[in-house]
């Protein structure tokens, strides 16, 4: 399972021959060409997923007017900050919101040509201690998106029980021994609370045992931040609802890390491309028979060698793109 690593390449380690085009402080993001060229011609694209801002600034500068979303105040100032010729000439517009709930944003029943989702979470996340995405020694177990995640990954570990930690860590990080540790947090959280990360990593590191490391400990953290921040559930809500905002031949384009997100998309686009949609034993055809558009990626796209070696994160990137009808 792809995961994302919480902890930044050492200082000089692979580090980049030059600069990468649209990264930032904030965000190196990935497969830009790749994106430009599936939204070009989109006058109105959605960026659901706002993070640095180096997709919207690519979009801007290939003549897109672009409407940002992100649930991440941090994401909107910084955004802001870097991009604010664009707010200025009427040509981009920053939203703080969540892309899987939309209704709630003021963009009402808008369309778009084109909308983009690079999910996961962000350098600057990763990097910034006190967010708590982080497996570092001592970073607070935190790990909340935005202010609409209804706990951070202290109260959760606290207070879940045992079957629905246990869930968590199989389903969305694959763990074999997912009972295991959900026994081994309930057991210790009776004598002292989990506070930090040092608490997760030794609960992994008893079950897992000592030969445990960086890889476990990214796939088992990525499994409560994906809990607590509801995301596979969120995109599952998510999918059906941006698509009916697409305009004619508009295209919708998602970028995972995560293969349980890269399925549900994967699912969504190839369901959404079939012509006939009733069950197969069925003797007659009542869906009407007509796709609701088609596959513009037959296969995932992934980054190429140079980019991987120049953005190590990218590695795990999975790109899939539909086209309505």
């Amino acid at each position: 399972m792809p995961a994302d690593d919480p902890t930044p390449p050492a200082p000089g380690a692979n580090a980049a021959p030059e600069p990468l085009p649209w990264a930032s402080a904030y965000h190196a993001p990935v497969l830009v060409d790749e994106v430009v060229r599936l939204l070009a011609g989109a006058p109105h694209v959605l960026d659901g997923t706002l993070g640095g801002g180096g997709h919207t600034e690519a979009l801007l500068a290939a003549g897109a007017r672009v409407t940002a979303v992100d649930r991440d105040p941090d994401a909107i100032a910084a955004a802001g900050e870097r991009l604010q010729r664009y707010v200025r000439d009427g040509r981009l517009r920053l939203i703080a919101g969540n892309y899987a709930q939309l209704d709630r944003a003021p963009i009402a029943d808008e369309r778009f040509d084109g909308i983009l989702l690079d999910l996961g979470i962000s350098s600057h996340q990763i990097d910034a201690a006190a967010r708590g995405f982080s497996f570092r020694a001592g970073a607070p177990l935190d790990m909340r998106m935005g202010p609409d995640a209804a706990q951070d990954a202290a109260t959760f570990l606290n207070t879940a029980d045992e079957g629905e930690l246990a869930w968590v860590f199989r389903e969305y990080g694959d763990e074999r021994r997912a009972i295991r540790l959900a026994r081994e947090i309930v057991k210790r959280r009776a004598t002292r609370a989990f506070a930090t990360s040092d608490d997760l990593v030794g609960a992994i590191r008893a079950v897992l045992g000592p030969r445990s490391g960086p890889g476990d400990f990214a796939r088992l953290f990525q499994a409560v931040r994906i809990a607590i921040n509801d995301e596979l559930r969120g995109l599952e809500r998510a999918l059906p609802d941006l698509r009916g905002r697409l305009s004619p031949n508009g295209v919708l384009v998602v970028i995972a890390y995560h293969s349980g997100e890269d399925r549900l998309v994967k699912h969504a686009f190839r369901e959404w491309s079939t012509a006939c949609t009733c069950p197969p034993k069925q003797p007659v055809c009542t869906c009407g028979g007509r796709a609701l558009g088609e596959l513009v990626t037959r296969r995932a796209v992934t980054a190429g060698d140079a980019e991987v070696q120049a953005n190590p994160r990218a590695r795990s990137a999975r790109l899939r793109a539909w086209r309505a009808a």
